[in-house]
């Protein structure tokens, strides 16, 4: 057929990829035709990034152990030199570098690059450009970002942004790492149907994912990656992807729903951090408008909201990596005006994709960790005995203690956010800011660090997430925020129809209770009582006093129970 020749066919015989001596990839034997669309699944650390690298050519099989070949318009390429320029890949790692290197051109002369190949803009667009920039952008839906700076932009507006680009070269493969990951339901649902739309040509497309409920109905073949081994799965089943009005936010209540800003602060005297009015301005645009709450202790919030809407913005801002507004005010507690923000931040723990992007990819797991306790980007000097003692029991804690002697840049996404949740907790955090925390992450790992963060809660730590997936929210959330172009549509206790459906069908079953009950800490209420809290989040005992110091419930070795 002349129309299959006019894209590339992929064939690996035998292909084995080893990193720093450690084996990735297997004999693997692989064939991807014109015509065929691929989803690719395996569990974090399986090898699917480094597999989509080594068919878009940035990586090469192990010398002498198999063969990877290209055929396009009649012609056969044993390397990827000749056809490397119509082969498109998005993924983390190429998304993270417009972070890393600043790279801030407006979203138009972004995908404009895509035209000519280019990763910076060299040229202005000429007319025809600017109207193929305009057609991709409405067809993602994007329209009202054309002005945009690229990195004002949230993490899935930036995916989007880049798929966008991607479609301007005119691939004749395309590679998706993670394509749907961090996308809020109308833009999954965007991606999707893109996806959907350019299957009706025979451009051949690989895409990876961990999520069931992300398996496109255009996708004609599945196969799972598995100790570094291939394995076809049967045709996937079709999907329907929700309609994003349902499943964007959780539905308002009469009291709530229209609300153009927050309700007013609450007057607590255990308040932990105080927003009053604060408008957030990032790159020339604004990202936070009019925020008024209180962040009480051993609260925890749920911050949801479309891509775009401010909710890494406010991530930022209450970790101090961005300032309010003149006219607004962020107090923390225990915090006086002029102290160096270093010390809120120490006790802190954050994990977030723009921390992530920032670390160095040649530092060791070990130093990553042990940052966390002074919270900087890498560590100064060498890691102190106790300090090794804390971050290697926190690494087998996440089931990543293999990976303390590797560096940053070898790890796999998954892996990646698995060693910032060790960061976060090696030094006993009072607060946990969590931006997106199970991005990336395979089920069973999303399931092990639901469970931890459920712990943490029920230990008294104050815990705020943004999260897209209604099913990621805590058990134990107690305070919701929904933004709606960074304003406050709602702010309060978490509302009936806003909670997420409990995945043991409303109970906690007595696996998950036992899991629970194993390291149940000692909380504090509002009025420094200490109490025990059951899973249900009863609380009993009796009250007793202390000191501020004594306000964590610790253990005999002085680390949090939980």
């Amino acid at each position: 057929m002349r129309a299959d020749t006019d894209f590339i066919r992929v064939q690996l015989e035998r292909v084995s990829l080893a990193l720093n001596g450690r084996p990735i990839l297997r004999s693997v034997d692989w064939e991807i035709q014109p015509g065929q669309r691929w989803v690719l699944l395996g569990v974090n650390g399986a090898g699917k990034t480094l597999l989509l690298k080594l068919l878009a050519g940035d990586v090469w099989p192990s010398p002498g152990r198999g063969r990877r070949s290209y055929y396009y318009r009649g012609e056969r390429f044993d390397d990827p030199y000749g056809i490397k320029q119509h082969i498109a890949y998005i993924g983390a790692e190429r998304q993270d570098r417009y972070e890393r290197y600043r790279w801030n051109a407006r979203v138009e002369a972004v995908i404009g690059t895509g035209l000519y190949r280019t990763d910076l803009p060299l040229d202005a667009l000429t007319r025809q450009d600017r109207m193929r920039v305009a057609a991709l952008l409405r067809s993602l839906g994007l329209e009202s970002l054309a002005r945009r700076r690229f990195l004002t932009l949230s993490y899935g507006e930036r995916r989007l942004v880049l798929l966008a680009r991607a479609l301007a070269a005119a691939p004749r493969l395309l590679l998706l790492d993670e394509l749907l990951s961090g996308l809020d339901p109308l833009n999954r649902e965007r991606a999707v149907r893109c996806l959907s739309v350019i299957s009706r040509s025979r451009l051949p497309w690989v895409l990876t994912t961990h999520r069931a409920d992300e398996l496109p109905s255009s996708a004609t073949h599945r196969c799972r990656l598995h100790a570094g081994r291939m394995r076809l799965l049967s045709a996937p089943p079709p999907v329907v992807v929700r309609q994003a009005a349902g499943s964007a936010r959780p539905a308002a209540s009469h009291a709530t729903r229209g609300v153009p800003r927050s309700t007013p602060p609450r007057a607590e005297a255990h308040a932990l951090m105080t927003l009053s009015n604060v408008t957030l301005w990032r790159e020339g645009a604004r990202a936070l408008q009019g925020l008024s709450l209180v962040i009480g202790a051993s609260e925890c919030w749920v911050v949801h909201g479309a891509n775009g809407s401010g909710k890494s913005s406010f991530i930022q801002l209450l970790y101090g990596d961005l300032s309010a507004a003149s006219g607004g005010t962020l107090a923390r507690a225990g915090l006086a005006r002029g102290t160096p923000i270093e010390q809120f931040k120490r006790r802190v723990g954050l994990v977030s994709p723009e921390l992530q992007t920032l670390h160095p990819r040649h530092v060791q797991v070990d130093e990553v960790v042990a940052s966390g306790r002074r919270a900087s980007i890498g560590h100064d000097g060498p890691i102190g005995a106790r300090s090794r003692v804390r971050l290697r029991r926190v690494l087998r804690r996440m089931h990543i203690a293999a990976l303390e002697a590797r560096t940053f840049g070898t790890l796999s996404y998954g892996q990646a956010r698995l060693v910032l949740f060790a960061r976060a907790l090696v030094h006993d955090p009072d607060i946990l800011l969590l931006d997106e925390p199970y991005a990336g992450l395979d089920a069973s790992t999303r399931g092990r660090l639901q469970i931890l963060i459920e712990q943490a809660v029920q230990s008294g730590v104050t815990v705020v997430m943004a999260t897209h997936h209604r099913d990621d929210w805590p058990h134990g959330a107690t305070h919701e925020l929904e933004l709606v172009r960074g304003q406050a549509r709602y702010s309060g206790p978490v509302r009936a129809s806003g909670r997420a459906p409990r995945r043991d069908g409303g109970r906690v079953g007595a696996e998950r209770q036992s899991q629970l009950r194993r390291r149940l800490p000692r909380a504090r209420d509002a009025r420094g009582a200490q109490t025990a809290r059951d899973p249900r989040g009863r609380t009993h005992g009796r009250r007793r006093d202390s000191r501020r110091h004594a306000d964590r419930a610790v253990n005999t070795s002085g680390e949090r129970r939980w």
